[in-house]
Parts: structure tokens; C-alpha cells; sequence
């Protein structure tokens, strides 16, 4: 791998940008790179380095968005005279393309006792995690010294102003029905692939007909997952936090909760 590359590739996995990253692993005949030829394909098509240029590199291209569309890394043989190549080199490589994707980013909404017990389960996995608060006692760095981030303010107005896309899992666990609620439309219209909000069924009804009565879509109002968890757990703030979590990975998995 170019050295280059390499520096690249961690600043992208770094920066939380999904890519994919392709190399030459097999090259027969005349070809326009050598075995180990990489480079790096962002979303939009953007590339870092080079696996010879021309048709070929066009075709990689196109293949690497496939790829991270599908978010399925893959192995392709390319002979270069074939008709969606047209090269006359005659000979043929296999190309490795791996998709990166950035790390699923868990927003824990509230720091009291479930909060943290889901805090505490999710840094054992592979989540960036930050936590959100108004109440400096039970938001800081020695309750959540693993935590990536911890923001300290009014959680809607925090929520509001970020960035929440596809591989946002939002926990919405405050310490008020009034916060619940701001929260909870502050990202209703997000592109976050889980929102769970805790509470009892009635709780969450009148905060659905709430929404419901300002506008706000039903049938986003309908993918929220509430009450949040799985049914296996009782109300201690670590069983419940275990249903959230195993939960959340079922939607991140893209899994039913079938037993094994």
C-alpha cells in the first residue's frame, strides 16, 4: 500500500466518512499497474491515488459506489478488453474493493442511572459514544471517562445543532416528560437509523398525539421504538439498558429478534 494512501485512509476512518478502499490483488499479461496498485473512492466518486487511470480506473470507480451503496465489499475480475473496459492491453487484474464505514455513533440522551448503564454496556462494542445532559453532577468525564464525547446543555438545542445521519442510534432516556419530548422532535425528521424513547405507554402516547397535533409526520412517528428496549428485561437500569442495546443491534444488524 502507498504510504500516502495509508495516511489518507486513516484520516477518512478518523473523520467518520464512508468509503471504499480498492486494490490490485491478482494482475496477468499487460496491465497498466502492478500487484498492490490501490486507491481510495469516496461516496460522490472522489478519488486519493491511482490503479493505472483510463477505462479501467473508470470501471473501479463505478464499482467502489456500487460497493458503498450496498455496503458489500467485493472481488471483481476485470480482463481490460473486455467491451465495458475496451482497453487493447490484452490483459486482465483482479481488483479487492473494501468498503469502510464510519463508526455507528450512539447519542445517549439523558446521564442519569439508564443513561449511564447503557453508556456502560455500549463502550465493551464498536460505537462512538456521546452523552448529553443539562446537569453537570451526572455529566462529566469521571462518571463517562470512556464516553467520546459528553455535551453539556439543554439536550434539544444540543440535538438541533448536530449532524445526525444514517449511522446515528439516538437513546432518548431524560430525566423529564418535557425533555423527552423536546428531544424527541428535535430529531423526529433526522435520517438516524434508531430512535428510542423510554417511558410508559401512556407517557408515549400523549407525546405522539402531541407530535401528531404540530404536524409532524405519523409514519415517522411510527419507526420510533417505544418503549425502548426489548421485552426481556425488568426496570433495574442494567437489565434495561441490556434490552436497549441488544435492540439497537438488531436494527443496526439488520436482524429479527428471533431466539438463536
Amino acid at each position: 500500500m502507498d504510504i500516502n494512501i495509508l495516511k489518507e485512509l486513516i484520516n477518512l476512518v478518523d473523520k467518520g466518512t464512508k468509503f471504499a478502499h480498492a486494490t490490485v490483488i491478482n494482475a496477468k499479461g499487460s496491465t497498466p499497474r502492478e500487484i498492490g496498485a490501490d486507491m481510495l473512492i469516496l461516496e460522490n466518486g472522489e478519488t486519493k491515488g491511482t490503479i493505472g487511470g483510463g477505462a479501467l480506473e473508470v470501471r473501479v470507480i463505478e464499482l467502489a459506489k456500487d460497493c458503498i451503496k450496498s455496503n458489500n465489499s467485493a472481488i471483481y475480475n476485470l480482463p481490460l478488453n473486455s467491451k465495458e473496459i475496451g482497453m487493447i492491453c490484452g490483459g486482465e487484474v483482479d481488483i479487492f474493493i473494501e468498503v469502510f464505514n464510519p463508526k455507528p455513533n450512539l447519542i445517549i440522551c439523558g446521564a442519569g442511572h439508564v443513561g449511564k448503564a447503557i453508556y456502560e454496556i455500549a463502550k465493551t462494542l464498536n460505537f462512538k459514544i456521546t452523552v448529553l445532559d443539562d446537569r453537570e453532577e451526572y455529566l462529566n468525564e469521571m462518571r463517562f471517562p470512556d464516553a467520546d464525547e459528553v455535551v453539556l446543555g439543554k439536550i434539544n438545542e444540543t440535538l438541533i445543532n448536530r449532524q445526525i445521519d444514517e449511522s446515528s442510534y439516538i437513546c432518548i432516556v431524560t430525566k423529564s416528560h418535557k425533555e423527552d419530548f423536546e428531544a424527541l422532535k428535535a430529531v423526529i425528521n433526522s435520517n438516524a437509523k434508531y430512535i428510542g424513547l423510554m417511558g410508559s405507554k401512556k407517557k408515549i402516547k400523549e407525546i405522539f398525539d402531541e407530535l401528531l397535533s404540530q404536524g409532524f409526520d405519523e409514519e415517522k412517528i411510527s419507526r420510533v421504538k417505544a418503549p425502548i428496549g426489548l421485552d426481556i428485561a425488568t426496570n433495574s437500569p442494567e437489565e434495561l439498558a441490556i434490552s436497549i442495546i441488544a435492540e439497537i443491534l438488531a436494527v443496526k444488524n439488520n436482524k429479527t429478534t428471533h431466539p438463536l
